[in-house]
């Protein structure tokens, strides 16, 4: 499921197996919360050569609904996308719900934010929610609270995730079985990868039937002890791979550095690591230097959709600024994707000032193209780096 090729100062080099294909790490996670992402179509996302998408179970289960997207033959046909799907577990949508949800040990009782109908999610619900999706990396259900909650709070966290990677485990193992026995030998068995993985033809249903990874989230604020106790619990249950959950929510960039420096020794080296939620370029080095996979993050898209535009060399541009009304100069003349290259940046200014929704298409396709241009780049720097 997971190789590791290399490790570097720079960060590890790594291949992760689905079955939809294999991801080159480092690597990032854009986000199609509810199977689509704000401003670029799927299509010109394969265009920037995403290797992979996030969507949000909790989403995704309020709208359309999983058994709907079953129906369709999984997330993969219903999207018309041929590469690997990740789907989070819906935890850190439903514990943001502060107002309208309440906790016990089974799960989460909350109300649906667009009618207000009572709504139950628990480790059984999101992991059979995220099978039925046909996803190839489900997550298990976790508590999560701000990084910067007090000690009490992160303690019934942790013991709460524990219990709920167990369940979500014995869930997960259970649909894994019945699905195999579901299979005869006249089944045919579809390639792991489509003949023409950039293509948007017709995927059938029967390779939304390959059995997910299902990874852990490592949570405890930026208490140390119990980020190790959760770590190695985790890792006593065993899972395809590892998370680290609750970061960027109002700890500093240092303490958020901190927690993967207690973190990522303890995880194992042959199991991919994911930093959950993390989007700034910088922060990703960082993070990659110290044993990071693999990461997600809205903020390339959020960024762009409000004027703020991030270039090839590192710099950022606020474009609705007055000062670029006139400038009529490329948006960025090194830019991996030609709606950087080709349009100027009154243009852009223009587009945006307006509301135009092509503005929000150009912008997003250059900070997508920005991100994940720079994850390749990663990769080639530390294939060219000596190995520790």
């Amino acid at each position: 499921m997971f190789t590791l090729l290399k490790q570097s100062p720079l960060g590890r080099r790594g291949v992760l197996r689905t079955a939809h294909g294999d991801i080159q790490t480092p690597f990032f996670l854009p986000v199609a919360t509810a199977g689509a992402m704000k401003g670029i179509s799927l299509p010109e996302l394969l265009e920037l050569q995403s290797q992979v998408l996030l969507c949000n179970t909790y989403h995704l289960h309020i709208a359309p609904g999983e058994d709907i997207v079953e129906a369709a033959g999984g997330l993969h046909n219903f999207l018309q996308w041929p590469k690997p799907i990740l789907t989070d577990s819906g935890g850190f949508q439903v514990f943001s719900l502060k107002s309208i949800r309440s906790i016990t040990d089974a799960g989460v009782q909350f109300q649906n934010h667009r009618n207000g109908s009572p709504l139950f999610i628990g480790p059984k619900e999101s992991t059979t929610i995220q099978h039925k999706l046909g996803a190839d990396i489900i997550m298990c259900f976790d508590e999560c609270p701000p990084s910067t909650a007090p000690r009490a709070d992160q303690m019934k966290a942790v013991d709460r995730t524990l219990r709920w990677a167990e369940e979500c485990k014995s869930v997960h193992e259970k649909l894994k079985a019945e699905r195999s026995a579901a299979r005869t030998p006249k089944t045919p068995r579809m390639p792991k990868t489509p003949k023409n993985s950039d293509s948007l033809e017709s995927l059938e249903s029967s390779e939304s039937s390959a059995s997910p990874l299902l990874f852990g989230i490592v949570q405890g604020g930026l208490e140390r002890d119990l980020r190790e106790k959760c770590a190695n619990e985790l890792i006593a249950i065993g899972f395809d791979g590892y998370a680290v959950g609750g970061l960027a929510v109002g700890e500093t960039e240092s303490e958020m550095l901190s927690v993967l420096d207690v973190v990522c020794p303890l995880l194992p080296e042959n199991q991919a690591r994911y930093l959950m939620g993390v989007g700034e370029i910088h922060q990703l080095r960082e993070a990659a230097k110290r044993g990071i996979d693999m990461a997600d993050c809205v903020s390339p898209m959020r960024e762009a959709r409000h004027g703020n535009v991030w270039l090839s060399n590192g710099e950022k541009l606020r474009i609705n600024r007055s000062e670029y009304k006139t400038d009529h100069s490329p948006i960025d003349q090194d830019s991996p994707t030609h709606f950087g290259r080709d349009n100027l940046k009154s243009y852009l200014h223009h587009l945006l000032r307006l509301g135009e929704r092509y503005g929000e298409t150009i912008a997003c396709m250059q900070n997508m193209g920005v991100m994940l241009d720079s994850m390749r780049k990663l990769r080639e720097q530390i294939e060219k780096t000596d190995a520790l």
